[in-house]
């Protein structure tokens, strides 16, 4: 089926292509299993133009780590998640990660899908006001790195594009690396707030549900961005789409029909809508602490218990 899917995930993307083994020029696709805790880790890296061009997303990698369990298992099973998110992110961010760091925050905390960023900013234990206010060797004998936060909102609250506000803040505080927090959207319902992307490209807000704001990247801002996002909507016409078509190979129908009914349908009925799980503000709660854990211990030496 030839249709096309609305995600932000780059391994979706990867998925899409009708031969899961077949071989993109460009891309890399390596994968890792954790079998004690049930999460497999996939990488995606797009080394050039041409993978760039097949794949839609600008060069460099993309890490996701899924864990099917995350969203109904205890709180035990969160730490061997955020350790691994905590892992990944060093890959990305190097010799980086005990420089000043900005975290931000993008979405609208008083819609839950969209509230991830705001959430994990709240659980954060930032630290660049003590490391200024007690200076150097504080900061060395605690081993802290320098760490400031802030969630800019989005355009219909404040009237800026999130663009402005960080540039502004860059501007004063100079910071060495960005680490941006955002809801994603996914193609797969399973996927939903058991999923996390790293990658070291930065972010479109709002891509995956078409509502594209100026790019977060080391073009845009001058500084490196790393994005983390975890889906938490899908798109109703995708949903749609994957329930009619099994039904309709199953009887008979051929591609082109298939593919005449659903995008009618999808036109008429259910373009431009998003559907996320019912215990969304549970899901956004736990992930969130999950993934301010895993920058506690990757930014500022802390693990919170």
């Amino acid at each position: 089926m030839d249709y096309k899917i609305r995600t932000d995930l780059a391994l979706e993307v990867r998925e899409s292509f009708p031969e899961d083994d077949v071989e993109i020029k460009g891309v890399i696709l390596t994968e890792d299993i954790d079998e004690e805790n049930k999460i497999r880790i996939s990488t995606v890296e797009i080394k050039d133009e041409a993978g760039a061009q097949a794949m839609g997303k600008p060069i460099g990698t993309y890490i996701t780590i899924e864990a099917p369990d995350l969203d109904n298992s205890s709180e035990d099973y969160h730490k061997p998640v955020s350790d691994l998110i905590s892992e990944n992110l060093r890959k990305l961010t190097g010799k980086l990660n005990r420089d000043d760091v900005l975290v931000v925050g993008l979405g609208n905390r008083e819609v839950t899908p969209d509230a991830l960023g705001p959430q994990v900013v709240d659980n954060l234990f930032v630290t660049r006001h003590l490391i200024r206010e007690y200076g150097e060797e504080f900061r060395q004998r605690n081993q802290l790195g320098s760490v400031s936060a802030i969630s800019p909102g989005v355009m219909g609250q404040t009237g800026m594009e999130s663009l402005e506000i960080i540039k502004g803040v860059i501007q004063e505080t100079n910071p060495k690396l960005i680490i941006v927090i955002d809801a994603l959207a996914s193609r797969s319902v399973s996927r939903l707030n058991t999923t996390v992307q790293i990658a070291d490209t930065g972010i479109s807000p709002g891509s995956g549900v078409g509502n594209n704001r100026k790019a977060l990247n080391q073009e845009s801002l001058g500084v490196k961005v790393i994005a983390i996002g975890v889906p938490t909507v899908v798109d109703a016409a995708t949903i749609v789409a994957d329930t009619l078509t099994k039904y309709m190979e199953s009887t008979g129908f051929g591609q082109e029909d298939i593919f005449k009914f659903i995008s009618e349908v999808n036109t008429r009925q259910v373009y431009n809508m998003f559907v996320t799980p019912k215990n969304i503000d549970e899901s956004v709660k736990k992930i969130s602490y999950t993934i301010s854990e895993a920058l506690n211990s990757c930014f500022s030496g802390l693990v919170l218990s």
